[in-house]
């Protein structure tokens, strides 16, 4: 056949088309939360009365949008980079924040990791309080110095991949010692609790903790031990806000996130696994002296087939 012609796909059109989807979603997401804002206030403002309507229409009219989302609104449409959470995932995480802020007058959002998505979470949180947490200094200094009104802090991590399970028979140890699951962490002795933080972040009571840092992809890694077992001793100490806490543990996949979700957030606790994206609701804990456990069933008795949805 003298006319046949062979056509070759490059891989890099795939991997462009991937890219290009993941930047769609988010700035799907952002104009949804936007006009959803812009809604509210028009909303708000029709409800008053003739005479607060005529002496304040023009001064409502030009209310700006949040800092919080015209910054992310500005930065993903200059940004080239794709993002590694995927749009399902993206979906998930931002359902829970939202969610929180429409239950809540004010959603308290604790991330851990300084991720490219760090501003779509700020932007949809923009009513209430996020605190970023991230091993790397430098990069903290930099994000507050480029995006006004971000909160981040550094920590100092002192715990390293290769000592999963060291770490995990030591907690185990001291269940009813300093790694309880419900304690003032900023008094813990525990190898696994993060207790170098501000003080106010122990003060908070916190309704969606994401957890997608530090690094865990070697063995000299910190690794994301810490940041698990921090959420959950938050999640159960919780003092005031709405009884439950949303935590979602990305890279759920590997060993140190899900080993470590099992134990300390446990398996009855997770409603739905997104991709690499597990999503576990925890309830505060009223009166500490009636747990003595994190989990009700021992991680080692919870089998891989769980009737929890999974996309």
């Amino acid at each position: 056949m003298k006319n046949a012609k062979l056509i070759l796909l490059h891989p890099t059109i795939q991997k462009q088309s991937s890219s290009n989807a993941n930047r769609l979603w988010l700035i799907l997401i952002i104009t949804f939360f936007t006009t959803a804002f812009t809604l509210t206030l028009i909303a708000a403002t029709t409800n008053t009365t003739p005479t607060a309507t005529s002496t304040t229409g023009s001064a409502a009219s030009s209310v700006p949008l949040p800092l919080s989302i015209s910054d992310a609104l500005l930065h993903y449409a200059a940004t080239s980079n794709s993002t590694h959470v995927t749009s399902t995932e993206l979906v998930t995480i931002s359902t829970a924040i939202t969610g929180c802020a429409a239950a809540t007058s004010r959603c308290n959002l604790l991330v851990f990791g300084l991720t490219h998505e760090a501003l779509l979470y700020k932007a949809l949180n923009f009513n209430g309080h996020t605190i970023f947490l991230d091993e790397d200094e430098q990069l903290v200094s930099r994000f507050e110095q480029h995006h006004q009104g971000i909160e981040a802090y550094d920590v100092q991590y002192e715990t390293r991949v290769g000592e999963m399970k060291r770490l995990l028979e030591s907690a185990r140890g001291e269940l009813h010692g300093e790694c309880r699951p419900v304690q003032n962490l900023l008094f813990s002795e525990c190898k696994l609790a993060l207790n170098s933080l501000p003080n106010h972040v122990y003060d908070l009571s916190w309704d969606v903790i994401l957890i997608d840092g530090p690094s865990g992809y070697h063995e000299v890694a910190p690794g994301r031990m810490s940041a698990i077992f921090t959420a959950a001793v938050l999640a159960r100490s919780k003092k005031g806000g709405a009884a439950e806490t949303h935590v979602l543990v990305h890279d759920f996949d590997r060993e140190v996130e899900r080993v470590y979700s099992d134990e300390f957030l446990c398996r009855d606790n997770l409603v739905e696994v997104v991709g690499k994206l597990g999503h576990f609701v925890v309830e505060r804990v009223s009166d500490e002296r009636l747990m003595t456990e994190f989990c009700s069933v021992p991680a080692s008795a919870n089998s891989s087939s769980s009737s929890t949805s999974i996309v």
